[in-house]
């Protein structure tokens, strides 16, 4: 079964390393083309397609769905697998492969369409999430449900942590599904319910600037979710800094949101409800690290107040 790869970070290589490992013919690979990144924002491959050439897999960078569409129906896909590949596939290409486009969708659909699946969960306070196997339509995660598993989110879950268990998760469950498409088996679709379908908006860089105002567990789902990017961020000590790790407590004496009730152990900081115990921190131009090593550069006191 000649099987069609679309897919650019990190999250999609579990899927293609299965596909490989399985024996699937992968006639080519599709990912996005080459973007500035780092300081130097010099051009830089995606993963996928640093990993792709590695294995010897053609790969296309096509610019808009015209091309995109051009590529599959060239290389004869019989199915095309979809992991996080960052743009939306032209309709007139969803029907050329014969059993259709599959996707890999990092929420246990429908709650959670669209970009930022991982990271809404965990801002959200959701205890459990999941991957599901879907057909793509002309909807925004619309599409029939073929197959789904489901994984706790566990407190100290990061959107950087989760993601990686979840595209695991997701290589596992795709495979059986692959197989039986491949051996002529029948498979299952299951439409998605009408009810409890939520939308997961891209993350905005302005959205990890801190609200000391907020109820202290919803600040620490705010950093979970936006570790790695675009992290949260204040100012403490006179200084910009992200924050890295950080957890909800009770406060020790009543304070107005932003000031300092505590140094020691951990930097603890009053908020809306409750106070948020920082434990590490970044300053621009500079590595992560614990608040304690942060503080003998940058000296708070009890009753100072932060931004």
């Amino acid at each position: 079964m000649r099987t069609v790869f679309a897919g650019t970070p990190l999250f999609a290589l579990p899927t293609l390393e299965a596909l490989v490992k399985a024996g699937y013919d992968v006639p080519g690979v599709l990912t996005q083309p080459d973007r500035p990144a780092g300081r130097g924002r010099r051009l830089t491959p995606s993963a996928v397609k640093t990993r792709a050439g590695a294995l010897g897999i053609p790969v296309y960078t096509p610019e808009n769905g015209a091309e995109a569409e051009a590529v599959v129906r060239a290389l004869g896909a019989d199915v095309v697998v979809v992991v996080a590949y960052g743009l939306l596939l032209p309709p007139g290409l969803l029907d050329i492969p014969t059993h259709g486009c599959l996707n890999i969708h990092a929420s246990l659909l429908p709650r959670w369409r669209g970009a930022a699946p991982i990271a809404r969960a965990i801002e959200a306070g959701d205890t459990k999430t999941g991957v599901t196997i879907m057909r793509l339509d002309t909807g925004l995660d619309t599409g029939p449900m073929l197959a789904r598993a489901a994984v706790a989110i566990a407190p100290c879950d990061t959107t950087e942590t989760l993601a990686d268990r979840l595209a695991h998760l997701g290589a596992e469950t795709l495979m059986p599904v692959l197989d039986a498409l491949r051996e002529g088996r029948p498979v299952t679709e299951i439409a998605q319910p009408a009810s409890g379908a939520t939308y997961a908006r891209k993350l905005r860089k302005d959205e990890g600037v801190i609200d000391w105002r907020r109820d202290a567990v919803a600040l620490e789902r705010q950093i979970r979710a936006f570790t790695p990017w675009p992290g949260v961020r204040a100012v403490i000590g006179g200084t910009s800094v992200k924050i890295g790790t950080a957890h909800a407590v009770d406060a020790p004496r009543p304070a107005e949101p932003g000031v300092v009730l505590e140094v020691r152990p951990d930097l603890v900081i009053a908020t809306g409800q409750r106070a948020l115990a920082v434990t590490s921190l970044q300053a621009d131009n500079a590595r992560m690290q614990p608040a304690q090593v942060f503080l003998q550069a940058h000296p708070l006191s009890v009753g100072n107040r932060v931004g």
